[in-house]
């Protein structure tokens, strides 16, 4: 009985000295920069029952790291009720972070991200420990400095707001979606329309109608600009001062006399006009007559230049196309003579007519592509059969372009006359 009685005390002891069962969390510690963390764990608990009945009692262990390498032995976190750890990351002489482990049990090791949780509410009077045994919670949001005030600061959701439209802030602060369909345009003030709707449109490069003659100083733009303050001429690309070289009533342009267009200047106007419900931006809406007038005259038996349109940059852009109108007359039976028209440095077409070809005719267009332009022409005269040719220029066009009509005699004693020529972009 002694002996049995001496067996089962040896027993109860060597339970009671194995102590409560452990779980082992083992890790390799990075930094942010790729190398091994080292430094100190300083690792807080408070007392607790653990889940083989063992009374672990209020403390805090240091557990050094080097090289990386953690592992650590601790008591599984209770779980009714719970009780976690308190972490606290210290390298390099400063802390560095804190975090709460919830302790799983286990017969492997596990871990840092095993045992890792979002912060837990622990009682703050314990140094983040959780003495009391107490259930824990989330922190209350006016536990937290500044937050309530932070939140009510922020846009709230309105009664309006719904996913996948366009969100904009309502009258009373709130986020509201835009209603509409899907091709509608958006306005600043969160309402929608179709679009076009009735903004204003911008014309850009209109050629004021009007002889250029040194005399005439009246000159009519393709619209009325709206507002009257938006236009803007230019007299040879210098921008001219309204009220001081010009007046503008409606859509005419009265130059003051001693500013008198002289016959080789060249007008360009800018401005906006009214638009109107579901139209669209056109920088001309109307034909624009570029050149217009009659050209100069040759006796020479060597190719030059009777006549000339030049067409400034910016003017023109893919899409548009040009017309182009001219006739010669011819006096004089002493021989015949060649004309030429030019599209910059590409001929539209060279044609020679005879003694008895007292008048001829030309006809081209040149439809402009996104770089150079596309040509086609058509002349006859007197006696010269009709003839129509095409062909394609590489002539660029956005730094300006000349459109030239030339002229020679084969014999002198004639004369060859540009009578008139014509050069329009169509809209």
């Amino acid at each position: 009985m002694i002996r049995r009685t001496f067996i089962a005390a040896l027993c109860l002891a060597s339970s009671l000295a194995a102590g409560p069962r452990l779980t082992t969390i083992q890790d390799l510690l990075y930094k942010a920069d790729g190398t091994r963390f080292n430094g100190i764990l300083t690792i807080v608990w408070g007392s607790f029952l653990s889940a083989d009945s063992a009374t672990i009692m209020t403390q805090s262990a240091t557990v050094k790291v080097v090289g990386g390498i953690l592992k650590v032995g601790l008591v599984p976190s209770p779980v009714n009720p719970p009780s976690y750890y308190t972490v606290t990351y210290n390298s390099d002489g400063r802390t560095q972070f804190q975090e709460t482990w919830d302790v799983p049990v286990s017969s492997t090791p596990v871990r840092v991200r095993d045992v890792r949780i979002v912060a837990a509410a622990v009682n703050s009077s314990s140094n983040g420990a959780d003495t009391s045994g107490g259930a824990s919670g989330p922190i209350p949001e006016s536990d937290v400095t500044g937050l309530v005030a932070d939140l009510s600061a922020r846009p709230l959701s309105g009664s309006a707001m719904s996913a996948g439209r366009v969100a904009f802030v309502n009258s009373l602060g709130a986020i509201d979606s835009v209603s509409g369909n899907a091709s509608d345009c958006l306005h600043v003030d969160g309402s929608s329309a179709p679009c076009g709707g009735s903004g204003a449109n911008f014309v850009d490069g209109d050629l004021p109608a009007g002889i250029v003659d040194g005399a005439n100083t009246t000159f009519t733009l393709t619209n009325t600009p709206s507002p009257a303050s938006s236009v803007a001429v230019y007299r040879n690309g210098m921008l001219q001062k309204a009220g001081f070289d010009f007046n503008l009533n409606g859509a005419t342009v009265q130059f003051v006399t001693a500013d008198a267009p002289q016959p080789s200047d060249t007008l360009l106007a800018s401005y906006r006009i009214a638009g109107t419900a579901g139209s669209s931006t056109t920088t001309y809406p109307q034909p624009q007559v570029l050149c217009t007038g009659t050209g100069t005259s040759t006796t020479g038996t060597t190719m030059a230049s009777i006549g000339a349109c030049a067409i400034p940059p910016g003017l023109l852009s893919a899409g548009d196309r040009v017309e182009i109108h001219f006739d010669l007359a011819h006096s004089g039976a002493a021989a015949g003579f060649t004309f030429e028209a030019d599209w910059g440095g590409t001929p539209i077409l060279n044609r020679s007519g005879a003694s008895s070809d007292v008048l001829v005719s030309g006809r081209a267009e040149a439809a402009v592509l996104a770089t150079g332009a596309q040509l086609s022409a058509q002349s006859w005269g007197t006696v010269l059969p009709f003839s129509a040719v095409v062909t394609a220029s590489p002539s660029a066009y956005a730094a300006g372009l000349t459109v030239n009509f030339q002229g020679t005699l084969a014999q002198s004693g004639d004369t060859l006359t540009l009578a008139h020529y014509t050069v329009v972009r169509l809209p």
